[in-house]
């Protein structure tokens, strides 16, 4: 029993604060319509910021912030790429990318970086006025915090004017052009925010794991995609109120599935492969489930429905 008490804390902490990272995409890839693989980038350029900080003993709520600027300086670059120098979406993507990975080492100094010892926001600050009772779900309860605290700052950005508009530009720029607004700036303000999104959740998930890998952003793409489709696929009949909700979800319940898979004997070497398989999986239950209700709805009413 405590072994499964065990699993089901990891997975909901990995959900919650992967969760975070799901956002910032479901901003790009659905709000957006945007195939944004800076995510890759960004996520460990956040891990590796906080690392180098958090080991200078700056403080770790501080560290984390500048990981959320600095993802979203990456984004502005991505953005630029695309929309002043025409590079297409997925190209653009690809060379923010591409050039983190260098930036990452550089400031790393190193592939592999241990913080062990280093304060993070998990063993200092606010969280030690919880009861020493709740010691061992520190972590799972300031994720829970961290997670819910995004979600609800997305949830009001996106109906303010400037989320009205980031909200229209992926589905109808004309709209916004009509509006005098260019629709070319609001598309890098979006990917401003979904990069420094997936920025802070390798922030927390560096402090989380103590340490930090030039390669734990691979993949990183695939499972933010997996989790806004699993989420919009499996909860959408359910009253759970706005999309971000329904993400947060999938995303603990895609951490779900690959631990169940780990468990039941599968070579952790194969863990790419099962994510590769979970994500088919979702993309053919989503595209099978919109032929039953007569068809994809369009995408405005998916990003601005619910809101």
């Amino acid at each position: 029993m405590d072994i499964v008490l065990e699993i089901s804390k990891g997975i909901l902490e990995q959900g919650l604060i992967y969760g975070i990272m799901a956002l910032g995409v479901y901003i790009s890839y659905q709000v957006l319509d945007f195939p944004d693989l800076s995510v890759d980038g960004t996520f460990p350029l956040g891990a590796a910021i906080t690392a180098i900080l958090t080991l200078r003993q700056v403080n770790p709520w501080l560290a984390s912030l500048l990981s959320f600027f600095a993802g979203g300086l990456a984004g502005l670059v991505t953005g630029l790429l695309h929309v002043k120098l025409k590079i297409k979406d997925l190209l653009s993507g690809i060379l923010t990318m591409t050039a983190l990975w260098s930036v990452n080492l550089a400031i790393a100094k190193t592939s592999l970086l241990s913080t062990y010892g280093a304060r993070t926001i998990f063993n200092s600050g606010p969280i030690l006025l919880l009861p020493a009772g709740l010691t061992p779900w520190r972590t799972l309860i300031l994720a829970f915090h961290l997670a819910l605290f995004m979600k609800y700052v997305l949830d009001w950005y996106l109906t303010t004017r400037s989320g009205l508009l980031l909200r229209a530009v992926g589905d109808n720029p004309q709209l916004v052009i009509s509006l005098a607004q260019n629709p070319g700036y609001i598309k890098i303000l979006g990917l401003i925010i979904s990069n420094g999104f997936a920025a802070l959740s390798g922030s927390i998930l560096c402090q989380q794991q103590r340490f930090f890998d030039v390669n734990m952003g691979a993949g990183i793409i695939v499972i933010g995609l997996a989790s806004v489709i699993i989420g919009m696929t499996v909860f959408k009949n359910l009253p759970l109120g706005k999309y971000t909700s329904m993400v947060l979800l999938g995303s603990i319940l895609y951490k779900a599935a690959l631990a169940i898979a780990l468990n039941l004997g599968f070579d952790p070497n194969y863990l790419k492969l099962i994510m590769a398989i979970l994500f088919t999986v979702a993309l053919v239950s989503n595209r099978v489930l919109e032929k039953k209700e007569g068809g994809p709805k369009g995408r405005e009413s998916i990003a601005i429905n619910k809101y």
